[in-house]
């Protein structure tokens, strides 16, 4: 049961009626988000103090407490009173409403004002960097807001927006209208395309590889190699994407879950005495598996680390070692760069602790750690920011200066590929030999 004697979400039993005991309505705490369950859908509303937007739609599936999106994301109402989003680390916390609250029930005009309102409240309330970033939001809200009145073009509204939220640097911010968006990304960084991802494998397997192989999996986005001495080479391009066509996270992970059963089989497991992962071009992608490679990594529990929004207390994230699985725990070395976003940042986080260390070459990290929280304006325009952080042991995040490496060399830049160099690669290696 939960506080006030309701019951418990995501409850196999059904009630009289038909209903199942998540049905209901329910906020979920430092998401500014209200869900409503009932007859077999659940829906969210996103509320702020402007007023409150329908969000997504789910149906139920057949596991207790669970609705899938079009899109195939799975929202589990867990009897302990969270909600598990799929591919998401860690859970959030529910609390029951006794029914709809009022602002829902009424749908906001789709003017250019309520719009602008809408956006600013929902970054007021919910990004957690602006005292870092040096941004002063009510200031930003008074220099722009006048240039907002009913006859502002969507256009115009989008040009607006996008310079509202450009000083933030942050490729987790972004503004979409129709099929143009805006997303901005820490100074002197890129974001990491294909294009990028395409040059930079043929670099390593020419020259770091020798023209060995790189023997891919999940749809090209995980690669390994045996190098010399013992060691091995593994390239994890992302944490999504591994298959084209399911695109749930039970079918990403099942792929994973292939990928590196082939790549650590138990006897290269027990042999390898040293593995360079390299997630210098990641584009991220979900959470939970980078922890599933990191629960590959280790032969005991750990926390990886605590997630907390503005309103909420941290809650630990496990890396939880892999029964049935054959696991490495010799030394690990993991490149990074400005070009390893989001999920392969949390995974680089996840190895801080790991039992064994894990040396760190290349470059700071992009910087954006949290889920991206998906706000609808009323005139139909969209807008992606984070609000959560996530805290290293000692309560440290890096959201906006990315994680250190602990050796510094250049990646990828336009002096290496002509001298055909890949001196983060070299430097790993040396670490592994030490």
């Amino acid at each position: 049961m939960l506080a006030g004697g309701a019951v418990a979400p995501g409850a196999a039993a059904r009630e009289r009626g038909g209903k199942t005991a998540e049905d209901g309505v329910w906020r979920v705490t430092g998401y500014g988000t209200v869900l409503s369950a009932a007859d077999g859908v659940l829906r969210e509303y996103q509320t702020s103090a402007a007023g409150c937007v329908p969000g997504f739609t789910a149906r139920r599936t057949t596991a207790p407490g669970a609705y899938r999106t079009d899109d195939g994301t799975v929202f589990t109402l867990r009897p302990n009173g969270r909600l598990a989003v799929a591919g998401s680390a860690g859970t959030r916390e529910l609390r029951r409403l006794p029914g709809l609250p009022e602002a829902c029930r009424h749908p906001l005009p789709a003017d250019p004002l309520t719009a602008f309102d809408v956006f600013w409240q929902s970054f007021e309330e919910n990004y957690p960097f602006f005292a870092a970033k040096g941004i002063d939001w009510h200031a930003v809200r008074d220099a722009y807001r006048p240039r907002v009145h009913a006859g502002t073009s969507r256009d115009e509204l989008f040009g607006i927006f996008s310079d509202m939220v450009r000083p933030l640097n942050d490729a987790h911010v972004a503004v979409f209208e129709g099929d143009r968006y805006f997303a901005g990304v820490r100074p002197g960084t890129t974001v990491p395309g294909p294009e990028l991802d395409a040059r930079a494998k043929a670099h390593i397997v020419r020259r770091d590889l020798g023209g060995r192989p790189l023997t891919e999996f999940a749809n090209g986005r995980i690669g390994y190699a045996d190098l010399p001495d013992g060691m091995g080479y593994l390239r994890i391009s992302g944490f999504a994407g591994y298959d084209r066509r399911d695109p749930s996270y039970a079918a990403q992970l099942a792929e994973l879950d292939r990928a590196l059963d082939a790549v650590l089989t138990p006897e290269r497991a027990a042999s390898l005495r040293g593995l360079v992962i390299d997630v210098r071009i990641n584009g991220g992608g979900s959470d939970a598996l980078g922890l599933r490679v990191a629960g590959r990594l280790t032969d005991r529990p750990y926390t990886a680390y605590r997630k907390r929004t503005r309103y909420t207390a941290p809650e630990p994230v496990g890396v939880v070692p892999q029964r049935g699985a054959a696991r490495y725990t010799g030394p690990v070395a993991v490149l990074t760069a400005g070009t390893t976003f989001s999920a392969g940042e949390t995974f680089t986080q996840a190895l801080i602790d790991r039992p064994g260390g894990a040396v760190r070459v290349g470059q700071p990290t992009q910087g954006v750690f949290s889920d991206t929280l998906t706000r609808g304006l009323p005139d139909g325009m969209e807008v992606w920011l984070p609000n959560e952080e996530f805290l290293t042991r000692s309560g440290r995040t890096f959201d906006g200066t990315g994680i250190p490496p602990h050796v510094w060399t250049p990646v990828f830049t336009e002096e290496e590929f002509a001298a055909g160099r890949d001196s983060a690669f070299d430097a790993a290696v040396r670490q592994l030999q030490l």
